[in-house]
């Protein structure tokens, strides 16, 4: 294996409407995912039945009466608008925000630029829906409101379980704790309610308050054990909620692409004979909350954390240290060059694994730099969110003579996160950032679903037959045939129903009867 997984990513958006600071978020994004709807495909709904919203990692089930009512997401609400779009993705209402789910993709960059179409797709659903109703709704990228609210910014990565869940999870809290170091999208305000003035590293971290949980919008855990894997009975979904809603698009390939490297690193360090044991035991930390915490309010990038052994240890030490496993392990595995690289097995892992090592050597130049001097560092701030805009906000607090408190700065870093082009900050700057995306390819992302996921037979269906799907879930469409009875077709493996599998059949089907066939 490889970094080549099924993975994909669920965002939500903060909702407003401009002209009434008032206006009900709820109602905003009822609003917007009606906008987001096509008239052909409006009756078809979420199907609910396959999601399992308290099957626990750890071996054991939650009973629905102990549950808080938003973890119950598999219970459909009267007023929940879900549509699907026509790439294969989901957009819909969570809570209080309008939610894009970005259709299975196999690879990082995939799911980058699905996730990247996603806001596109939200961006013409606000401007439909505020010419349907008269508001001025605007979308927001971000993942807090400097007030106390958060809203999520997930990944999902399919794990084969036949890695231990403790050992996942150690292996992922030292990552994900650590990982914003070059993840992170910067935030104004320190604590959740921005109870101190300063900048810190990432968005979300000061929401997480448990090392590990079942729950996503109360205290939140930095390993979320929601065990619903959308696949077959070989693999896990790994739902992560710690991340950043990244604007720039090396950061987030990064979160998606070392997180599947890590995985892999799971999978396969007891085959190659690597002693994963001995790593954890080295770069486990004794408080994981409280050095999430530290590692983002910590500009010098050098904080000591508290190891579990004893002793310390720094959060680019446990990266150079997980990038120094995969290294080894995919050694073992795949063999090597002369030069002692590993034969990485295909384009995406090879890119991924320089990415991450040019990463740790931007965070180790800044982490040696003062503040002038990192003013100056453009190519670092290319591929480091957190350093680009703390560079245009420091710029202006110099020029004005600012505090970090200042109400102008604030609104910075909101407008950071607009969608609308001719208000956000982020694009007005984005030209110096690194740009693995181009237009074209993310504007053919919002009507194309990718061809080596399921998605494809997922979008290709309610294209070619729409008026015939009744419900459609990750797993499973149902359908109705030409005498009224429902069928369920079952789409268990994200790697199956590709277009090379199932285009022919579906392209001689004259009615979805013709499909019944498809059935695994």
């Amino acid at each position: 294996m490889s970094v080549l997984r099924p993975m994909g990513t669920e965002t939500e958006y903060a909702v407003t409407d401009e002209g009434d600071a008032h206006a009900n978020p709820v109602q905003l994004s009822f609003d917007v995912v009606d906008g987001a709807a096509d008239e052909s495909t409006r009756h078809i709904r979420w199907d609910y039945r396959p999601e399992d919203p308290v099957n626990d990692a750890r071996g054991y089930r939650l009973e629905r009466a102990a549950a808080r009512p938003e973890m119950l997401t598999d219970a459909p609400q009267l007023r929940v608008t879900n549509t699907i779009v026509p790439n294969g993705g989901r957009i819909y209402v969570d809570h209080a925000h309008p939610e894009y789910s970005a259709p299975e993709t196999l690879d990082p960059f995939q799911a980058l630029r699905y996730d990247r179409a996603g806001d596109l797709l939200m961006a013409e659903a606000a401007r439909r829906a505020s010419e349907r109703t008269g508001r001025r709704i605007a979308l927001f990228r971000n993942n807090v409101d400097g007030k106390g609210s958060s809203w999520g910014s997930h990944e999902s990565y399919q794990v084969s379980r036949a890695v231990p869940f403790d050992v996942l999870a150690a292996l992922m809290t030292v990552h994900f704790v650590t990982r914003q170091l070059y993840c992170g999208t910067g935030r104004v305000g320190l604590g959740e309610r921005s109870e101190a003035p300063g900048f810190q590293l990432s968005q979300r971290a000061d929401y997480m308050h448990a090392r590990i949980g079942l729950q996503t919008t109360f205290e939140r855990p930095i390993v979320n054990t929601r065990d619903e894997s959308h696949s077959t009975d070989d693999y896990r979904r790994l739902h992560v909620i710690v991340g950043d809603a990244n604007r720039m698009d090396v950061p987030e390939v990064l979160r998606l692409g070392t997180t599947s490297m890590v995985a892999w690193l799971a999978e396969n360090a007891d085959s190659a004979g690597y002693d994963l044991q001995a790593l954890l035991e080295r770069v486990g930390l004794d408080d994981p909350v409280a050095a999430i915490h530290t590692v983002s309010h910590n500009l010098g990038l050098r904080a000591p954390l508290a190891a579990a052994s004893g002793g310390n240890v720094t959060a680019w030490q446990i990266q150079v240290l997980l990038r120094s496993a995969v290294y080894e392990v995919a050694a073992a595995v795949h063999g090597t060059d002369i030069d002692g690289e590993p034969l990485w097995p295909d384009d995406p892992t090879k890119r991924i694994m320089a990415m991450w090592g040019e990463a740790l050597r931007d965070v180790m130049q800044v982490a040696h730099a003062d503040d002038d001097e990192r003013l100056g560092m453009a190519g670092a701030a290319g591929r480091l969110e957190w350093l680009l805009k703390w560079q245009l906000m420091e710029r202006l607090r110099r020029r004005r003579g600012m505090e970090w408190d200042d109400a102008r700065i604030r609104a910075m870093d909101i407008a950071w996160a607009s969608l609308d082009g001719r208000r956000s900050v982020f694009t007005a700057v984005e030209s110096h950032a690194v740009t693995l995306m181009s237009p074209d390819m993310l504007r053919s992302a919002c009507s194309e679903a990718p061809s080596d996921t399921r998605a494809w037979f997922r979008a290709a269906l309610i294209r070619r037959f729409p008026d015939d799907v009744v419900a459609a879930s990750w797993k499973s469409m149902t359908v109705r045939a030409s005498d009224g009875s429902l069928h369920d077709l079952a789409l268990d493996d994200p790697r199956g129903h590709t277009e090379a599998d199932v285009r022919r059949k579906l392209d001689d089907a004259s009615s979805v009867d013709d499909l019944l066939s498809i059935r695994e």
